[in-house]
């Protein structure tokens, strides 16, 4: 991934009730304009979950642009929930206090709840 676009992809399934975005790469100074966008787009459900187990580098930039989310979605009625952040992630999330802020999941506990509202998904990919 040498190029800025390709140092970030978004891709989105939405459920009735939940919409799921992948997310991997880098969010940092060069990327995170396309992360918002993708934030800011996503379609109105009750939760928005944000899979980070792919996501390799997550700057300051980045941590507020999910704090600015959190805010919004939670303004909505709805939940921001953060999944299976990667090591370096999570290790940001801890030092910055969002892990204290919005939920943090374990991939097993995302899949139980999906099992339990019934969700059914349709994909769509979004590349910065």
């Amino acid at each position: 991934m040498g190029e800025d676009s390709d140092r970030l992809d978004v891709q989105v399934s939405m459920g009735d009730q939940v919409v799921v975005m992948r997310v991997s790469g880098e969010i940092d100074i060069a990327t995170v304009a396309a992360f918002r966008s993708a934030l800011w787009s996503a379609p109105a459900r009750r939760v928005l979950q944000l899979d980070l187990s792919d996501l390799r580098l997550l700057s300051a930039a980045g941590v507020r642009t999910l704090l600015a989310a959190h805010l919004r979605v939670r303004a909505c009625g709805g939940e921001l929930v953060l999944v299976d952040p990667s090591p370096v992630v999570a290790r940001v999330l801890r030092a910055s206090g969002l892990h204290r802020v919005m939920p943090i999941l374990e991939p097993a506990t995302v899949v139980d709840a999906a099992r339990l509202t019934g969700d059914t998904t349709a994909h769509l990919q979004l590349a910065a």
